[in-house]
């Protein structure tokens, strides 16, 4: 199982060689690509050949291109994640309205429940607000319960004068560790063979991971928790570093510890099987000791 996450810091040329990544800087490395499941291009000195590229590609492993700002801005991903893309593609096409309100009305219940015990794990009375929103959850969150959780959580974490727009270390913190989830649900999706641009909720004509925007949501509070420990005064590379140790968590989902990345690789799975048998009982959440 691939576990490594590979961050390509400063100037460095990355070449293909009998199964290796080859890193060449001030030292030479020699990386298996079986280990790796990302890699983050942070510097825009960096040169990659395109068998490189192809090969990582075959490995479905996520490569993040970084700007000049070392933010990430894009990412590599394969046309074709499974052998039966198209098979997988016509079935997505048919997923009926009330199964796909019903698994998002689910997401929506995790997602609270999981920002909730986050604030438990703070000392914030405000959890028992955000249990209150779960009971009053309707089919489909037509009263936006998932909104309003929001709005009582971030304030409740950050700070009344709070908001995600504002330009801050805390909210470029939350953005990375974001970005970072946002591209390994990518891969999955891609991996089983569905399109990323097709969501549940998420219907945003330009965006093109509507349907990793939903799944992603119930992870959300492990960066929340994750940018609390840091409470970043600043961004820069010794920050990054620290948010990328979301990818080290363990979380326990089935009665098993797992890695993050294998926990959302059996999640995404889930998901697809929930819609496509129209049964939410499918559906395997994470559980989480913040």
């Amino acid at each position: 199982m691939s576990w490594r996450t590979v961050v390509i810091s400063n100037t460095a040329k990355l070449d293909y060689q009998m199964g290796y990544m080859i890193v060449r800087s001030k030292e030479t490395y020699r990386i298996s690509l079986n280990e790796i499941y990302i890699v983050i291009i942070e510097s825009t000195a960096v040169s990659i050949t395109a068998a490189l590229l192809s090969e990582l590609t075959k490995k479905k492993v996520k490569v993040i291109f970084c700007d000049e700002k070392r933010n990430p801005s894009s990412e590599l991903i394969s046309y074709y994640g499974a052998h039966d893309t198209s098979a997988k593609i016509r079935k997505q096409m048919l997923w009926n309205q009330e199964i796909k309100t019903a698994v998002w009305t689910e997401i929506v219940h995790a997602k609270i429940h999981m920002q909730a015990q986050n604030l438990i794990s703070q000392k914030k009375d405000e959890a028992q607000l955000l249990f209150g929103y779960i009971n009053e959850l309707e089919f489909g969150d037509l009263t936006n319960r998932e909104g309003h959780a929001a709005k009582v959580y971030f304030n409740a974490l950050f700070g009344k004068d709070f908001t995600r727009s504002a330009e801050s270390s805390i909210n470029a913190a939350l953005n990375y560790g974001y970005s970072l989830l946002l591209s390994a649900f990518n891969r999955e999706i891609s991996a089983n063979g569905y399109l990323t641009q097709l969501g549940l909720f998420h219907d945003n004509m330009f965006n093109q991971f509507n349907l990793s925007s939903d799944l992603m949501e119930p992870f959300r509070p492990l960066v929340d928790n994750l940018v609390i420990s840091i409470r970043p005064e600043k961004f820069e590379h010794e920050e990054k570093v620290k948010v990328l140790e979301l990818y080290q968590k363990e979380v326990s989902m089935a009665g098993r510890n797992e890695y993050l990345n294998n926990a959302i690789k059996i999640y995404t799975k889930s998901i697809f099987d929930a819609l496509n048998d129209s049964d939410i009982s499918q559906i395997k959440f994470y559980n989480y000791e913040f």
